[in-house]
Order: C-alpha cells, then sequence, then structure tokens
C-alpha cells in the first residue's frame, strides 16, 4: 500500500500509473484513454481502467519493470524502505505477469462501473487438479469421503450459481436501462423523420408546381398573352425569395449545428472540472477528518498532562505545609533550649570540690530555607534537614542527664 501523510494530499494507486508515461512512452496512450473517460470518476476506478488496458495490450509486465528500474525515482514517495515494491522479490511478481501475456485479453471498460467494487465469482471449486489420479484411485476416494464431502460440494455449487445469478441479474438489469433508452431514441428518431419526410414532400409538390407553371405550352397566346407577362415576373419573384429563405435556413442550420458542437464540448469540459473538483473535496475532507483526530489526542493529551500538575500542585502544598510545621516546631525547641540556659549560671563551682561544672553546650538551629520545588523532587536531600534537626535535641538532652547527676 502506498505511504500515508495526513498533512499532504492522499497517495493513490492512480498516481504511481499516471508517472509510468514517464519512463514508457506507450503509456501515455492508455493515460490520456482513461483520463477522457466520462463514467469514470474515482482514483480507483481510472486505475482499474488503466490495468484492464495494459493487459489489453501485454504490456503490463513491461510498464511494472519500468517503474521498478526507476524505483529510486518513482516509487519512494509512495512506498516505505521495507515495502514490496523496494524489494529485490518484486522480480518474482513480474515473473509471474509475464505469463499474462500468452492470454489475449478483451475487456470492457466504459459500460462498467468501475468505481464500485467488482463482483467476484470463484471458480475454483470447477478446475481440475494439476495432480491426475487413474479411474479406481478416483472412485476409491468418492466412497471414503462420504455424504459429508458430497454434501459441501452441493452446497458449493449452490454459491456458485446464486452468485452467477446475481452477476446475471445485473447484467439484465443494465441492460433493460439500455434498451429503454434505446427504444425512446428510437421514437425520438422516427418523429423527425416523419416531420422530415412531411416537409420533402411539401418542397417537392411545390417543385413540381413551379416547374409545370415554367413548362407549360403557350396555348391561347393570343389571348394569354397578357396572363402569362403578369405570372412569369411573380413566379421569378417567388423563386427568388424562396432561394433566399432556403439559404437563410442553411446558414441559420449551420449556425445551430456549431453552436450545439460547442454546447457539448463546454459541457465536457465542465464535467471534467466537476469530477476533479469533487476528487478535490473528497481529499480535503479526508485531510480535514485526519486533522481532528490529531487534534482529538492532542486534547486528550493536554488533559492528562493538566491532571498530572494539578497533582504536582496539591503535592507541593502539602510539602510547603509540613515544612512550616517543622519550622514552628523548630523555634519552639529553640525557645526552650535557652530558657534552661538562662535558669542555671554556667560559671557557680560545686560546694564540695570547689570546681566548676561542665560548661552546657549552646544548641545553634540555622534558619529555615525557603521553599524551592527543585529541591523537594529529590527525596534523599528533603529529609536531611529534618535529620539533622533531631539529632541535636538528642545530643543536648545529654548533658542535662549528666549535670543532674552531678548534682
Amino acid at each position: 500500500n502506498p505511504k500515508k501523510d495526513c498533512l499532504g494530499p492522499k497517495k493513490e494507486l492512480w498516481d504511481i500509473l499516471q508517472s509510468v508515461e514517464k519512463y514508457a512512452v506507450e503509456a501515455q496512450d492508455i493515460t490520456a484513454s482513461v483520463r477522457d473517460l466520462p463514467t469514470v470518476r474515482t482514483q480507483i476506478g481510472r486505475a482499474r481502467a488503466w490495468l484492464r488496458l495494459a493487459l489489453m495490450q501485454k504490456k503490463l509486465a513491461d510498464y511494472l519493470q519500468a517503474l521498478v528500474d526507476n524505483r529510486d525515482e518513482a516509487l519512494a514517495e509512495y512506498y516505505e524502505p521495507h515495502a514490496l515494491m523496494m524489494s529485490d522479490e518484486v522480480i518474482l511478481i513480474m515473473g509471474i505477469l509475464v505469463g499474462l501475456n500468452v492470454i489475449d485479453c478483451n475487456l470492457c471498460v466504459k459500460e462498467e462501473d468501475l468505481d464500485s467494487q467488482q463482483g467476484v465469482i470463484d471458480f475454483s471449486l470447477y478446475l481440475r487438479s494439476s495432480t491426475r489420479t487413474s479411474p479406481e484411485d478416483e472412485v476409491h476416494t468418492i466412497v471414503e469421503a462420504g455424504n459429508a464431502e458430497h454434501m459441501t460440494a452441493v452446497l458449493d455449487q449452490k454459491n456458485y450459481i446464486e452468485e452467477l445469478n446475481r452477476h446475471l441479474n445485473a447484467t439484465v438489469a443494465n441492460l433493460q436501462g439500455k434498451l429503454e433508452s434505446l427504444t425512446t431514441t428510437n421514437a425520438l428518431m422516427k418523429e423527425d423523420l416523419a416531420i422530415a419526410r412531411n416537409s420533402l414532400l411539401s418542397l417537392q409538390a411545390e417543385n413540381l408546381a413551379l416547374r409545370q407553371s415554367a413548362q407549360n405550352p403557350n396555348a391561347n397566346a393570343g389571348e394569354n398573352l397578357n396572363v402569362h407577362d403578369r405570372i412569369d415576373p411573380e413566379v421569378e419573384r417567388t423563386l427568388v425569395e424562396e432561394k433566399k429563405k432556403r439559404q437563410d435556413l442553411e446558414r441559420e442550420l449551420e449556425l445551430q449545428v456549431s453552436l450545439k458542437a460547442e454546447t457539448e464540448m463546454a459541457m465536457k469540459l465542465l464535467e471534467k472540472d466537476i469530477h476533479e473538483k469533487q476528487d478535490t473535496i473528497v481529499s480535503l475532507r479526508r485531510q480535514l477528518e485526519d486533522i481532528k483526530q490529531i487534534n482529538l489526542e492532542m486534547y486528550k493529551k493536554l488533559q492528562e498532562c493538566e491532571g498530572e500538575l494539578t497533582q504536582k500542585g496539591e503535592m507541593v502544598s502539602r510539602l510547603q505545609a509540613k515544612a512550616s510545621q517543622i519550622g514552628k516546631i523548630l523555634t519552639t525547641l529553640e525557645k526552650k533550649y535557652e530558657g534552661a540556659d538562662s535558669l542555671e549560671s554556667p560559671m557557680a563551682t560545686t560546694p564540695s570540690t570547689g570546681i566548676p561544672p561542665v560548661k552546657r553546650p549552646y544548641l545553634r538551629v540555622d534558619p529555615i530555607p525557603p521553599f524551592n520545588a527543585n529541591k523537594m523532587r529529590k527525596s534523599p536531600s528533603a529529609n536531611s534537614p529534618m535529620d539533622n534537626a533531631a539529632h541535636p535535641s538528642a545530643s543536648s538532652s545529654t548533658p542535662q542527664a549528666t549535670e543532674k547527676g552531678n548534682d
């Protein structure tokens, strides 16, 4: 299958087949014929028509060989590097296609609906196998198969007959439609022929009357001389007028014929333009659907990121609350130790020995640093200040115990 790209136009098989004419001059005729087909509108329909014409030319293998020889230029845009068309195994396919040249294909292109999927009839059940057996072996095999295989064969034949009947019904419906259109056309042509015959008979009668009046012998010349003198100029005048009318009608007919030809050409161009615009609209709709899918995925990822940010913000707020509680605890401990030091005099001597007591070590508590979110992410460094704060409290309790023991 051709390579997909969600931002660019969709790559179809017809685009690849159009590029064959760059490397094989013989393909220009069938490519131009497929482009001018009025009944084919989709890309896949044009591809099917092109393949049928190539089979009738017996050039399908040659065209594929031309594409494979220029695969780096012609196929790299449409296929992935690991695709079959880009590998060396495509030579096997070309060898199979060469075998089709021995078949004379006569396929219909104009009257088939190539835009829709074609019905397939499975003839494999009715083709003789390549391995032939003796009649005795065949009888033995049929006896062993039993009623099950016989029923399977009957069902397969029934399916084949139903598929063939469906195909024939579709063909009959198509032929009936063509017959109705031809009947209507024939009736219209008969009406036109009757009108033309009537006009021809009337013109022949007028012509005969004019000839008779022109060739009438000059009987009773003495009596009818003045009458003939009056009639001849009138007949000539009528004849001249009829000739002028006929010339005018011929000119108008030629003008109408030329206008009809121009109208038909304009209609063909408009149909072709409409088909191209429909193809463009279809491709743009597909691109829009792909972009909508990408936007939906990005929106889902954005919601997930927002949820993670909300959880991390809640975690940071909890850590800040714990840090403030630890700071308050350390402040109260510092005040307690300062009050205990002020009650005892550090230079007093004992009454019995006169030796000054051991000086109490002073507990220094560092101020609480400001909150930093980057440091809170690392768990070992976050626990170290609390551990350092816990150990001095334990060490400060030991001197009090020793002093009480000395007292």
